[in-house]
């Protein structure tokens, strides 16, 4: 075939030592292991407790991961991408840095940010520059330390979220393997629902911003549920009828991992097995945008040449989507 896709050839991923579990939860905030996991599905999340250590650091090594395991040279990577929501400063791209670490000294790089739909939105980026035809092999990196932005006085949030790394490699492919199609959506509805009101332009940090406490995300977890749940649903099927495909057609759905119920909300409207419902919440909890690359990561293995995956994300702001991928490639 002539015309270009733009296919996954490698994975990579990284995450810190250090396991933050619902039991030690319980020693610092009013919650359980049994209503976390009831309601959430997360049994522990991984902290990077490093202070001097920032989302580059998790970029870098998930990238350095994926390069070593793949016998990649990063010289011939062309472009980086880190999709996150938790950048290292302002201003200086987190991206530019972590392509300085893992020396990929012809790529240019910056960053994305879509909340914990960046990830999904830096498919759609890299997979359209790569067939543009300009461009051979771009890394997309999706990280985040969240737990740098956690109240953890704040039952409601510290409950949720883990840091964590992910990385694919997108390269042409000309068997008709790789990006297929799109769906992606936004709406400003959300803006309020979840957030952080003071780092910005609009409320510059300040002694009062600190004091109040406005620098850690504020989640209004009941909004953001029943949105997310119907937004992953509808944009998942929406795919599915886009492309003819039946739930027989879908090997493996790869959900954004928030939460289990959302999960599998999503699997049940598109009538899928739960086998082919990729699941690794219990582990990490919600790492935003790192979460479909570790799924990948973590599962690599059960892919073959061919497969029809289904991603689906939502997160703040609002911001949502899918894309049907085609997989490249056998584990070796």
């Amino acid at each position: 075939m002539n015309t270009i896709t733009a296919a996954i050839t490698a994975v990579g991923s990284y995450v810190p030592d250090f396991v933050l579990s619902n039991k030690l939860l319980e020693t610092m905030v009013d919650t359980n292991d049994e209503w976390i996991t009831t309601r959430t599905g997360i049994k522990e999340r991984r902290i990077l407790k490093d202070t001097d250590k920032g989302t580059s650091y998790l970029a870098t090594q998930a990238a350095n991961d994926l390069i070593s395991k793949n016998n990649i040279n990063p010289v011939e990577i062309d472009m980086v991408i880190v999709a996150t929501t938790t950048p290292d400063m302002p201003v200086a791209a987190t991206a530019v840095q972590v392509a300085t670490n893992i020396g990929a000294t012809n790529a240019f790089a910056y960053d994305l940010q879509a909340a914990c739909s960046s990830f999904l939105y830096g498919m759609s980026t890299a997979s359209a520059y790569i067939q543009s035809g300009k461009y051979k092999k771009i890394l997309l990196i999706g990280a985040d330390k969240m737990s740098s932005i956690i109240d953890y006085t704040d039952r409601a949030t510290c409950i949720i979220f883990g840091d964590g790394g992910g990385a694919v490699l997108f390269e042409p492919n000309h068997e008709g393997l790789g990006m297929q199609d799109e769906f992606l959506r936004s709406d400003a509805v959300g803006r309020q629902f979840l957030k952080i009101d003071a780092g910005g332009s609009l409320l510059p940090a300040s002694m009062e911003t600190v004091e109040k406490r406005q620098h850690y995300v504020f989640q209004d977890g009941k909004t953001v549920f029943k949105y997310a749940v119907t937004g992953m649903a509808d944009v998942s099927m929406k795919i599915l009828e886009r492309n003819n495909l039946t739930n027989q057609d879908v090997d493996w759905l790869i959900a954004h991992q928030a939460n289990r119920r959302i999960i599998d909300a999503t699997a049940s409207r598109m009538a899928l097995d739960e086998t082919k419902v990729l699941v690794n919440i219990e582990k990490y909890g919600n790492t935003t945008s790192a979460t479909l690359p570790l799924l990948l990561s973590d599962f690599e293995h059960k892919f073959k040449k061919g497969d029809n995956l289904v991603f689906a994300a939502f997160g703040g702001g609002f911001t949502w989507g899918a894309i049907y991928l085609k997989w490249a490639y056998d584990k070796k």
